[in-house]
């Protein structure tokens, strides 16, 4: 929805639209939502309290709404019409690349704010990207396939006037990032008054995301991060880029200036660029760094963005969380039989719970008796959460996500059983929102489904617990009477932050979980 006030010509000449939301609320901060809209002329000045003043009364600025994680640029020019420069917008807090799946749209199409416009892969899952402005499209700058595009990278261009699209055919992306996203390569708005920023307080997550998003990339050559320079130093290039230097032989020290972010050095840069002296290719039977590789054949499988992120947050998860780990075995009998009546007793209402089911039911009631489990570090702090959002780890075949159960203390079996069916199929489509799967406090991984009888799994930081599941195996026990029975056993492991949950703590957590599993019937209470 667009609300305006009637703005004179001559104050319309430049202004800017900015925006970067998870919500619909207008906030600042770089982790919160964000939207800001901005006019500009000579005698704009910027009010301490976030309000632009304006000297003549008919200038007044204007607020928009846009759907979230969207970064926009309105620019007006002499040259060319009034157009929406729409930006790769960051789609999860861990997002620092992305890559076009497909676009839904052609230049020359009709655009509706909530049309899907294209699909976007992030590191979590592959998202569709709604049209965040009226109009129609003028031109896309990345066609569908191109990989690891930069947040704020100019993807298309929208013009409110059908008749306008053929004027930006010729119109080329000059390579710098979108303002809004906090980078140092500001967009340049063609008009001659600079735009004034109307900015909002921002409000802050009582519940952090999984992971905190990166800090704004400082400028190509500043002191965060340099740029290649010859003399030995270190090259700014993409990881992409860097391998396929060292398969071809490229120094890639004699590329001045790549044309990825901040001047990152992209495969695109080494098209055309030949081999070095002294850097031949390794010579087949040895890799790079020394190590000798494998004489036989082998195919190498692309890193997906997903990929990407898991290794880098379970790499990080087990350097810096002091893991150890609690196993106990429970009696399933009780539990399996329970299972079976109320599936017969509500088969003809098409309830069928799992086992996995009374699981995370019985993980939100243990982490309600002992809340030091369902916490999280947080460096100055440890956080305790009052409400228990189980993370359940789901296999989509390209990679592990973790959707959400929120709130599971609350919630009946079969509710819980809906939910997870509901996100498990949403996750292996890829169609996961981020509300789904982000901001969990305790996880669950099921394995027993695969023969597993015991494993430990990695914490899902900044979570202080996860539960790893093995499966359910029958043993042999002495009935009391000098003979024996068989029951049915399951193995569970218990991962803890040592930081956060002391040993004691994690013990007292898996009595009350092995309770609620050996007398199901309390669960219903």
């Amino acid at each position: 929805m667009l609300l305006r006030q009637a703005v004179p010509p001559q104050a319309r000449r430049s202004w800017a639209l900015m925006a970067h939301r998870p919500s619909r609320s207008i906030t600042n901060g770089t982790n919160g939502p964000r939207w800001a809209a901005a006019l500009s002329t000579s005698s704009a000045q910027a009010h301490p309290g976030g309000v632009a003043l304006w000297d003549r009364p008919q200038a007044k600025p204007f607020l928009m709404s846009r759907p979230s994680s969207v970064n926009l640029v309105r620019g007006f020019a002499d040259e060319l019409p009034e157009h929406t420069k729409v930006a790769l917008p960051a789609l999860s807090p861990t997002m620092e690349m992305g890559t076009i799946v497909s676009w839904e749209k052609k230049v020359g199409d009709a655009v509706g704010e909530g049309d899907l416009l294209c699909e976007i892969e992030t590191d979590k899952a592959t998202m569709g990207f709604e049209t965040p402005e009226e109009g129609y499209l003028a031109k896309i700058f990345l066609e569908g396939g191109a990989k690891d595009i930069p947040i704020g990278r100019l993807l298309c261009i929208i013009v409110p006037n059908e008749e306008d699209v053929a004027k930006f055919q010729d119109f080329q992306d000059d390579g710098s990032l979108v303002s809004g996203q906090g980078n140092s390569n500001q967009e340049t708005q063609p008009s001659s008054s600079p735009a004034s920023e109307v900015k909002a307080s921002s409000g802050e997550s009582s519940r952090p995301a999984m992971s905190t998003p990166p800090p704004p990339a400082p400028t190509a050559g500043g002191p965060g991060r340099s740029g290649p320079s010859g003399g030995g130093s270190r090259a700014f290039a993409s990881p992409a880029a860097k391998r396929v230097a060292a398969e071809k032989g490229i120094d890639l020290s004699q590329i001045a200036k790549g044309s990825g972010m901040d001047g990152m050095i992209t495969t695109k840069d080494l098209e055309g660029v030949s081999a070095s002296a002294g850097l031949a290719q390794p010579p087949v039977g040895s890799s790079i760094g020394g190590m000798p590789s494998p004489m036989g054949d082998f195919s190498d499988a692309e890193l997906s963005s997903m990929r990407k992120t898991i290794a880098k947050r379970l790499q990080q998860s087990k350097l810096e969380i002091p893991h150890y780990y609690l196993t106990v075995e429970c009696t399933m009998d009780a539990l399996m039989k329970l299972r079976s009546d109320i599936n017969k007793q509500y088969e003809a209402e098409e309830i069928k719970l799992s086992v996995n089911d009374f699981l995370i039911k019985a993980v939100a009631l243990a982490s309600k008796r002992v809340p030091q489990c369902n916490s999280a570090w947080m460096d100055t702090a440890i956080r305790e959460y009052h409400s228990c959002d189980v993370s359940v780890a789901v296999d989509t075949g390209s990679g592990l996500i973790t959707p959400i159960i929120p709130a599971a203390e609350t919630k009946g079996l079969s509710e819980i059983s809906m939910l997870v069916k509901e996100l498990a199929g949403k996750a292996k489509a890829g169609k996961l929102q981020p509300h789904e799967f982000q901001g969990g406090t305790i996880t669950i991984s099921n394995l027993g489904m695969f023969g597993i009888e015991h494993f430990t799994a990695i914490i899902n930081p900044p979570q202080a617990c996860i539960l790893a599941v093995g499966g359910t195996t029958k043993k042999v026990f002495p009935d009391g009477q000098g003979g024996y029975v068989t029951k049915n056993v399951m193995k569970v492991t218990l991962s803890c932050d040592h930081r956060v949950v002391d040993g004691a703590v994690g013990a007292q957590w898996l009595k009350h979980f092995k309770k609620f599993l050996e007398q199901p019937s309390s669960m219903l209470l």
